[in-house]
């Protein structure tokens, strides 16, 4: 079981390693969901997030969950041959938590320094967290 702690990990890097770990079959957790990043300039990524989610419907897409361990989860399974057997087994293994639950305090926290936002060289970037809390007003 591997124990991935997401702050300051660029979400769409981060979530190709999971997917692909997941698919090998191994289980995995990913806390501190809400400070996860994606990169860009902080107005265009809220702007093309929100109109997405204004067309968008739970039942023919494109839906973008409004929390932030849910939003990640589903970028993971967009990753992932989710229509597939191996695709849906592989999902079932990854899970996603906002903060840190109690029965990770022990556990040592891994990062994944090929996702690090100090490795980009785009220097703007919005948290996970604040594109959820701008899809909610």
């Amino acid at each position: 079981m591997i124990v991935i702690d997401a702050t300051n990990l660029i979400s769409g890097r981060m979530a190709t390693w999971v997917a692909k770990q997941a698919l090998l079959g191994e289980e995995i957790n990913i806390v501190n969901c809400e400070s996860a990043v994606i990169t860009g300039k902080k107005k265009s990524v809220l702007t093309r997030y929100r109109e997405k989610y204004e067309i968008g419907d739970a039942l023919k897409g494109p839906y973008f969950p409004k929390m932030a361990d849910r939003f990640i989860r589903r970028m993971v399974r967009g990753m992932l041959p989710y229509k597939q057997k191996k695709g849906i087994d592989a999902y079932k293994r990854v899970m996603c938590y906002l903060g840190v639950p109690i029965e990770f305090n022990d556990k040592k926290l891994e990062t994944i320094k090929s996702a690090d936002v100090s490795n980009s060289r785009v220097l703007s970037y919005i948290t996970v967290g604040d594109i959820c809390k701008n899809l909610k007003k």
